[in-house]
């Protein structure tokens, strides 16, 4: 079978995205393409979904931040931030998700807005509440684990 002339291809735009959780979150590719899919679908209906081809490419999870590329049809990209901006829960956890950028091949996207930007996280006891509790800490920002979950808090709460 022979190729598609160059003028006839799909032309595409890639997303480069973070997506952030609790400490104990478990985020993977397969759910959160799920919930992508899911989000499209229900803000531009089936037709719409299909047209944007959202497709999540890579997952790079570490600690509870996430990277990822996701593709979306040339003329989509605002749809795409859109459906992006709608996920709330990836499984059954809290998340956030942020577009860091757009580029119009794979290599650029990842050179320019990813890889080694996720922050390193170390575990610490704080004192918070007037109780010793444990913190997951990532620059400036923690996690403070209590018995409903987690609390998030910065610096400036400890000083």
């Amino acid at each position: 079978m022979k190729h598609l002339p160059k003028h006839l291809r799909p032309r595409w735009r890639y997303l480069a995205v973070e997506v952030e959780s609790w400490p104990d979150a478990s985020l993977n590719r397969g759910t959160f393409q799920r919930e992508l899919w899911y989000a499209a679908q229900n803000l531009f209906g089936d037709t719409g979904s299909a047209d944007a081809d959202l497709t999540v490419l890579g997952f790079d999870s570490s600690d509870c931040v996430a990277e990822t590329i996701v593709r979306v049809r040339r003329g989509y990209v605002d749809e795409g931030r859109a459906a992006l901006a709608c996920i709330d829960t990836v499984g059954d956890d809290p998340v956030g998700v942020r577009v860091r950028g757009v580029s119009g091949t794979v290599r650029a996207c990842s050179e320019r807005y990813l890889h080694g930007r996720t922050a390193i996280s170390e575990k610490r006891d704080v004192v918070f509440e007037n109780e010793s509790r444990t913190a997951v800490v990532r620059d400036s920002l923690l996690d403070v684990s209590g018995p409903g979950g987690f609390t998030g808090a910065t610096q400036l709460d400890f000083e």
